[in-house]
Parts: structure tokens; C-alpha cells; sequence
């Protein structure tokens, strides 16, 4: 995993999190930029997901620390965290295993076209 170490460098406390404690993160496959999912991480997931370089996420619904691919093996290693100007939302980038993102099982949750109305 790169390090953003040095003048700028921001930690998890340092972030800008909404009223819940939460913070947008983006992941997206290293080597190709495709953006694989969304997900929410609090200060303690990220520190996490920093510390053991694997993702881990604070699931809204379940209201509880998600460790994608603990149960599916569809992991992420992470190979990079960087935070948007503002620091109220992070990219993850990752090398993704298994079949995919999706808990639907495709590799991407963002394959669904969005048109207009007719």
C-alpha cells in the first residue's frame, strides 16, 4: 500500500465526516480506474483498512463493521487511500479478488445504465 506521508498528509481523525460519522468511499480496481463500489467508513473502519490493508467498511443498514470478503472471499488489498480536497471523501484503490465487488455478483455495482425518460 502507498503512503501520501509528509506536508498534506491527512490521518482518519483528520477527515470531515457527516453528522452519522461517516464518509463516502469510492473504491476503484488500481490498474484499470474502473470504479468497482460505494461504501461508508467511519474514522475506526478506515484507520482499520489502513492498518491491515485489506477494506473495510461501516455498513449502514446492518449498523456494523463490514470486512468485505470475509464471508464472500471477494477481497480488496489496498493499494492506495486518497482523500478529495474538501477530505470529505476518499478513493480507495485496490486489487480486487474473486468474482467482483457486487453482492450481486457482478464485478462492478456500477454496471446498471441510467437513461432518460422517454
Amino acid at each position: 500500500m502507498t503512503s501520501a506521508d509528509g506536508p498534506g498528509a491527512l490521518t482518519p481523525k483528520d477527515l470531515r465526516y457527516d453528522d452519522r460519522g461517516l464518509v463516502p468511499a469510492i473504491v476503484q480496481q488500481h490498474d484499470s480506474g474502473e470504479i468497482l463500489m460505494m461504501a461508508w467508513m467511519t474514522a475506526d473502519t478506515l484507520a482499520e483498512t489502513l492498518a491491515t490493508g485489506e477494506t473495510v467498511f461501516w455498513s449502514r443498514s446492518r449498523r456494523e463493521r463490514w470486512h468485505k470478503g470475509a464471508t464472500s472471499g471477494n477481497t480488496q488489498r489496498v493499494v492506495a487511500v486518497t482523500a478529495d480536497c474538501d477530505g470529505d471523501v476518499v478513493v480507495v484503490q485496490v486489487a480486487q479478488a474473486g468474482e467482483g465487488a457486487c453482492h450481486l455478483g457482478d464485478w462492478s455495482c456500477f454496471s446498471t445504465p441510467v437513461v432518460a425518460q422517454p
